[in-house]
């Protein structure tokens, strides 16, 4: 590490240089966390009628937490740089300072990170907030660079050499963090009493404030998100389209890629949801789709439901696009136009090939190197999504008239928007026509 820290920061002490890396370290721990680390689970029914006290369940929860290869890197990487530098420069308690202080913020981001996916579980919006707000912390610094997480990582372990019992104030961080779970994990240890603390008059949308005006529709996307949020492959879908937030740094800093490009760009970051959640749509629902066929659940309403997902995650991403305005408004009214086209026909476009869509998929498996529900229907489906507004935007621009093809973009995302719901009927008159094909190819495990 000590040559690494040399080469990439050839003009700064290497301790310095270390002591600003630890806090950066610790982000990217509780973002990659957020998606892979599993949560311990227990069956506590059965113990339930033993002389067990709840105190000792709850603990053995939490105490297992422990057993994540997460927990070991920050060992692995940074205790024998402190050995083999800052043991040898400041002496053996600096260097147990160090360690400590590393021990206490691993086990900190352990339990932060479990503790916001089991309240996610209930409002899968706590999610959603919680890695915009790690993205939008990133930004801050390498981005809009109102301040530095390297400086404020050192002032903290900077001083450490100097003050080694500061070291307690993470540990303290840590042990916060435990009571806390311990806690919610005592408050909730019975499923039951979750479905209990729960009104009996009826409320829409699971208590979602902004879907409850949507009635049974609004109840729809309330289990889709939930779907995106619990599961590991359709989560990845949510997690790439943040990424892919950055997309445009790529392009707009580069003078030599034209406006057309950000017609491209400008799809992509606000339809990136639609493009890679829509392309399985309605395989997600695979191992129930027998059960909403009996149902008494309108397909009408079931389309609604898509729309409005989609909707609403596509407005999220376009208001994430917003920092773009720094390379002119231009780019952002590009955004927005395509935010419109998305919303409006690529919903349309991936909706209409959900209805040829046989492939079941296991939403228990992750995302890596899983190609199932994946078939030709994929390819084709990229085809009329990407090339699409070039087939509007691209004559017009090559005869110089790129503001036209803006504005007719503009306008066919308008009327499909308008018009949805002569597409919904259309869309749902086609389904019926394939619903057992459709459920018929779930069944093929």
């Amino acid at each position: 590490m000590n040559t690494a820290l040399e080469k990439i920061f050839p003009h700064d002490d290497v301790v310095i240089s270390f002591c600003g890396i630890i806090l950066l370290y610790y982000l990217m721990d509780l973002f990659m966390r957020l998606q892979l680390q599993e949560l311990p689970t227990l069956r506590v029914q059965p113990y339930l009628q033993l002389p067990i006290k709840r105190n000792a369940l709850v603990r053995y929860l939490a105490f297992t937490a422990l057993f994540s290869v997460f927990n070991l890197w920050p060992f692995i990487l940074f205790v024998p740089f402190i050995i083999k530098v800052i043991a040898t420069d400041s002496g053996a308690w600096v260097a147990l300072a160090f360690i400590i202080s590393i021990a206490g913020l691993t086990v900190f981001n352990n339990y932060l990170a479990l503790y916001i996916k089991r309240k996610s579980n209930l409002n899968g919006w706590i999610f959603l907030i919680a890695a915009i707000a790690i993205i939008l912390i990133a930004l801050g610094d390498f981005y809009w660079h109102i301040y530095s997480l390297r400086k404020i990582s050192y002032s903290f372990f900077g001083h450490l050499i100097t003050t080694p019992l500061l070291a307690l104030a993470p540990v303290l961080l840590g042990v916060a963090m435990y009571y806390l779970n311990f806690l919610y994990l005592k408050q909730n240890l019975y499923l039951e009493e979750l479905g209990s603390r729960k009104s009996a008059k009826y409320k829409s949308s699971t208590d979602y404030p902004l879907l409850s005006r949507f009635g049974g529709v609004g109840d729809l996307v309330a289990n889709e998100i939930k779907l995106v949020v619990r599961n590991k492959r359709s989560r990845s879908s949510l997690v790439m389209g943040l990424f892919f937030m950055f997309y445009g740094l790529i392009f707009y800093p580069n003078p030599h890629y034209g406006e057309g490009w950000k017609v491209f760009v400008g799809m992509f970051m606000t339809g990136i949801f639609i493009i890679n959640y829509g392309q399985f749509m309605f395989s997600w629902q695979a191992s129930h789709f027998d059960g909403l066929l009996v149902s008494k659940i309108s397909f009408k309403d079931f389309l609604k439901a898509k729309y409005l997902l989609f909707t609403i995650v596509s407005t999220v991403f376009f208001l994430l696009t917003t920092p773009y305005v720094y390379f002119g408004w231009r780019t952002l009214m590009i955004h927005f136009i395509m935010y419109l086209w998305n919303i409006g026909i690529n919903t349309t476009l991936v909706l209409f090939f959900a209805n040829r869509n046989f492939k079941r998929l296991d939403l228990s498996k992750g995302a890596a190197f899983n190609w199932e529900g994946v078939s030709g229907n994929q390819w084709i489906l990229s085809f009329p999504l990407l090339l699409a507004p070039y087939v509007i935007y691209g004559p017009f621009a090559l005869l110089g008239h790129a503001d036209i093809g803006l504005a007719l973009l503009a306008i066919s995302g308008l009327i499909f928007i308008l018009t949805r719901g002569f597409w919904i009927k259309q869309l749902e008159a086609d389904f019926y026509t394939k619903r057992y094909q459709i459920a018929e190819g779930f069944r093929n495990k």
